[in-house]
């Protein structure tokens, strides 16, 4: 009952094939590549990506703390001993295939915020991903804290505010007042159709004043949605980096990379490692391992492509996964869902470290699953007021948050 006019219409064009894969929101109507970048580079064009890591990552085995000796009691078989991890201090190490990481934190350029969650946690990826997208823990919300923002920061709704690169668009970033641009394939990003109607769908007819509200409307979209896929795929093949985002492409931040090369006035990206891939049941080392080199090879070399055209005074990117890992180890060398997990802020501008009170590896919930210390929405309100230094958290988070002291 709540569907407005404008929505159902929206609605109504996923059926005629609008879209990166018919099932995706019609961007907005872009902005000319220069105006974007002038609107870049004023005061105001601080970045925020989002890096979901879908399928509740192992954050034990990510941040080791090898100098707590209840660590390897829990985890006698999967446990990393010392001599395998990167040290970072005496209590703490990376993962061994976090080179990466290990790189940015040692230059002050990573902040590691421990025992992130919320009360009353679930164990179903499906539930806990919800309250995270909506940072709105056991009830959830119509919007996401992305799409919130989004509506906050720029209530008129400027075309391109918004930017989502995946298959499907995440509830995180679905928004009251903006069209997020979804898509996957920069090449692919096109309007569907069949061969045969391409040129009627190349073709958007200027007809002038239009009168028809609704007609108005659905042109409107059209040309939107033209010139959007125009758009993407020229910044796309401009972009041209001999940055090496590692094996996997870089989990989607090269194209993060190419549109804010290309001054997009974007100001909130979000992407993820999908397809619920840390979700480490059975015979987790290897396979987590090589996870975590991914992610780490990703993130680092995006943070030396900003450098490189110029822009990482202005990017920061925030790490998170649904749910942590129960502390002790499964019997298929394997972990299983558990509650409190680590969050990461990388950035040029973050002062790097530790933040958040860790969680007691000896003080555990009735299911074996570290206690919660920091809500995981205070990292949000960090992102918010810290660095994109909007003031409104509180209708965005639907509460007050403390946020951490992480810029400089």
């Amino acid at each position: 009952m709540k569907t407005t006019r404008r929505e159902l219409l929206k609605a109504g064009l996923y059926g005629i094939g609008i879209g990166a894969s018919g099932l995706l929101p019609v961007p907005p109507l872009f902005a000319r590549a220069a105006q974007a970048l002038g609107s870049q580079t004023s005061g105001d064009g601080r970045i925020l990506v989002v890096l979901e890591l879908s399928g509740g990552n192992d954050g034990l085995n990510t941040v080791v703390p090898y100098g707590d000796d209840a660590y390897y009691r829990h985890r006698p078989k999967i446990g990393l001993r010392p001599a395998r991890v990167r040290k970072i201090d005496e209590h703490f190490g990376f993962n061994s295939g976090m080179a990466g990481f290990e790189r940015l934190y040692k230059e002050g350029k990573l902040a590691i915020v421990h025992g992130c969650g919320y009360a009353n946690p679930s164990f179903s990826h499906f539930t806990s991903m919800a309250y995270w997208h909506t940072a709105a823990p056991n009830r959830g919300d119509e919007y996401g804290w992305v799409g919130r923002l989004a509506d906050a920061m720029a209530p008129q709704a400027p075309t391109n505010f918004l930017v989502n690169i995946d298959a499907r668009q995440s509830l995180a970033v679905r928004s009251k007042l903006h069209t997020p641009l979804v898509f996957d394939d920069p090449n692919k990003f096109s309007r569907e159709g069949f061969y045969e109607e391409r040129d009627v769908f190349a073709r958007v007819a200027d007809t002038g004043t239009v009168d028809n509200p609704s007609r108005r409307f659905l042109l409107d979209i059209a040309r939107s949605a033209k010139s959007a896929s125009a758009l993407v795929k020229e910044a796309w093949t401009n972009y041209k980096s001999p940055v090496d985002y590692g094996i996997t492409g870089g989990l989607d931040l090269p194209k993060v990379a190419a549109l804010i090369n290309a001054g997009m006035p974007t100001r909130l990206y979000y992407v993820s490692y999908r397809n619920n891939a840390f979700d480490t049941h059975v015979f987790q080392g290897d396979l987590h391992q090589r996870l975590l080199t991914y992610t780490s090879d990703a993130v680092s070399a995006f943070m030396t492509d900003v450098e490189r055209i110029g822009r990482s005074n202005d990017v920061v990117v925030m790490m998170f996964s649904e749910f942590g890992r129960r502390v002790p180890e499964n019997s298929n060398l394997g972990t299983d869902h558990g509650a409190a997990n680590l969050m990461f802020v990388a950035g040029k501008k973050v002062k790097g470290g530790h933040h958040g009170k860790i969680p007691s590896l000896t003080q555990l919930d009735e299911g074996d699953n570290l206690v919660y210390t920091t809500d995981f929405r205070r990292v949000y309100a960090t992102m918010i007021s810290g660095w994109l230094g909007f003031k409104g958290t509180p209708a965005i988070l639907n509460g007050e948050f403390e946020a951490f002291d992480m810029f400089s």
